[in-house]
């Protein structure tokens, strides 16, 4: 099949309902706990006023209910219908993380993957803008992108099965940067869907933002913040977890 002949973001949209399926809450347990623990050390104790933008499905989130006071935004109403069951103490919000504004400010502004779809410099400038105008003095940013540029080796091939209430789904994953020029990559995703014995297969195409980690520096610092990275192996995936953050001057 063409990539051009699959839909767009369908995970967030007509496949929403698949969320829960693709990536359960349960296999953020490592990550968000090196996220509690990033927070705890950048913020000192208390339960702090954290947002998420592009909180998606709430997954990660519902690891740090316990600790802070989170407010949620995102794009998506499916996905936001996912994270208000999962996360009731959550206050959510619809809105796109480029151009925002809750009229609030919070200890920390966190972005999980969501932050990898911003296609362009302007788009994540924007992005860190609105993360910057919830922020009061010595606020902090905290962002997690999938892949950059200096380090990405395409293709890469991932696939799951997870199975609940009768639904049994498995997924495949195919990530490619399709013009090393430009700052974008792809994924194409399949879904095979098993209820009972009847099979429905479903394929899915997102495009991502795939930028040097010398643009992040540079677009977190433009935008007042100094910078630090964090990184974490995180022993289920094998792999490195960078976190970017940010933090503004405390006056």
């Amino acid at each position: 099949m063409e990539a051009e002949s699959i839909g767009l973001n369908r995970l967030y949209d007509d496949l929403a309902h698949l969320w829960p399926l693709v990536s359960p809450p349960e296999e953020y347990a490592e990550e968000a706990g090196f996220w509690l623990a990033t927070l705890r050390d950048l913020l000192g104790p208390g339960r702090h006023r954290v947002l998420e933008l592009g909180s998606g499905g709430g997954h990660n989130l519902s690891h740090l209910t316990a600790d802070f006071e989170a407010t949620a935004v995102d794009a998506s109403e499916g996905m936001l219908a996912h994270s208000r069951r999962l996360n009731p103490s959550v206050t959510h919000n619809v809105g796109d993380m480029r151009n925002v504004r809750l009229g609030e400010k919070f200890a920390a502004v966190l972005i999980h993957d969501a932050i990898s779809y911003m296609l362009s410099e302007a788009d994540l400038r924007a992005a860190i803008a609105t993360a910057a105008a919830h922020l009061g003095p010595g606020g902090v940013l905290v962002m997690a992108p999938d892949h950059f540029h200096d380090s990405f080796q395409g293709p890469v091939v991932d696939h799951r099965t997870h199975s609940a209430e009768g639904v049994q789904l498995t997924y495949f994953d195919y990530s490619y940067d399709p013009d090393p020029t430009d700052t974008t990559m792809e994924t194409l995703y399949s879904y095979f869907i098993l209820r009972g014995s009847r099979l429905r297969i479903e394929h899915d195409r997102h495009i991502t933002g795939l930028f040097p980690r010398s643009t992040w520096v540079r677009l977190i610092t433009e935008a007042g913040f100094s910078f630090e990275e964090r990184s974490h192996h995180l022993i289920e995936e094998d792999a490195d977890y960078p976190l970017l953050i940010g933090r503004l001057p405390v006056s």
